[in-house]
């Protein structure tokens, strides 16, 4: 994606020993799933499935990869390709057989006995700096102040890397008032490294960044361009960081929003067409960036960019320095 634009792995099977697909999900459910190894190569109910529960399993499941460095993207309790590119990379970190099955290996490797989910209490500053409503016009985005979050909710979603209908499903009934306790997810804290060379990987849709020892450290699943605004091709490099950044609509350079045909100047925030973090490339107007919509990532195109989580390009950024290599891999 241009900063002035907008816009086969193995499958596995994860099973829950003893657990109901039941709403409300209680905490206890993701805490106490049994991660057991696929008997067969049966796929996983698909991240876009809208009429099935999420399985406490693949919660669990999620939270111990993000905390591995190996990104599954947003915690939402499906599964699909974002999880087994996440298993995967696990496995070349773990420098184990590479197929992206969960198997013996692999779970015993991923143990962690803290939980997976825990209590929160809502503090006063979650309510700091929220806005009303994003309009879906540039032209009215334009006219704010900031494109901040729009609740609560939002905001702890982001916060704990989880998909807002996973964290509803945890807390039924809940008002998010400041005070109130909510369960939310435990994922890692910011990988504490260097990065010194990426690869964006087209065809799989995952980013993954080595130190300087080509050890991979860290890996997220992303948007690589679309067939219409192809992603660049060959090796670039970071130029720079720029966090909370504006973003500026230009309709001469490669797509129009709406009846908007004028350059315009959008504000900063996490709702922001880029996200919270804009890493620059050395190619003009192209680079590394969060997204208003975690839930997207991997599933929907972008104009040429490199569009991840805004928690994984945040991690990301705090890793990289101008210079760092960044190779394009078809």
């Amino acid at each position: 994606m241009r900063r002035n634009d907008i816009a086969p792995i193995a499958l596995v099977a994860f099973l829950s020993q003893g657990l109901a697909q039941a709403q409300p999900l209680q905490p206890d459910d993701i805490n106490n799933a049994a991660i057991v190894a696929a008997a067969s190569e049966q796929s996983i109910v698909p991240a876009e499935a809208s009429d099935r529960d999420p399985d406490p399993a693949v919660a669990r499941l999620q939270v111990l990869l993000d905390r591995a460095g190996a990104s599954p993207g947003v915690i939402d309790g499906y599964g699909g390709e974002n999880v087994t590119k996440a298993i995967a990379a696990f496995e070349a970190m773990q420098h184990l057989p590479v197929d992206g099955k969960l198997d013996p290996g692999v779970i015993d490797r991923l143990s962690d006995q803290r939980p997976a989910i825990e209590p929160y209490v809502i503090s006063q500053d979650d309510a700091e700096g929220l806005v009303s409503s994003i309009p879906k016009d540039y032209a009215e985005q334009a006219k704010m102040d900031r494109l901040g979050y729009t609740s609560i909710a939002e905001k702890l979603a982001e916060r704990f890397h989880m998909d807002v209908d996973l964290l509803a499903a945890l807390n039924p009934g809940t008002k998010y008032a400041v005070g109130e306790t909510v369960f939310v997810a435990l994922p890692g804290g910011s990988i504490d490294a260097t990065v010194k060379r990426i690869e964006a990987h087209k065809q799989t849709r995952q980013l993954l960044a080595f130190d300087d020892k080509g050890t991979l450290i860290a890996a997220y699943p992303a948007t690589i361009g679309s067939e219409d605004n192809p992603s660049p091709s060959g090796t670039q490099k970071v130029k720079g960081v720029a966090r909370m950044p504006p973003y500026t609509y230009n309709p001469k350079i490669n797509f129009r929003q709406g009846t908007n045909k004028k350059i315009m100047t959008l504000p900063g925030g996490p709702n922001n067409p880029v996200g919270t973090v804009w890493i620059d490339l050395t190619k003009p107007t192209y680079g590394i960036h969060g997204t208003p919509e975690p839930s997207l990532i991997d599933k929907s195109a972008s104009h040429g960019c490199v569009r991840l989580t805004n928690w994984d390009a945040e991690e990301l950024a705090g890793m990289v320095k101008p210079g760092v290599i960044v190779e394009f891999v078809d």
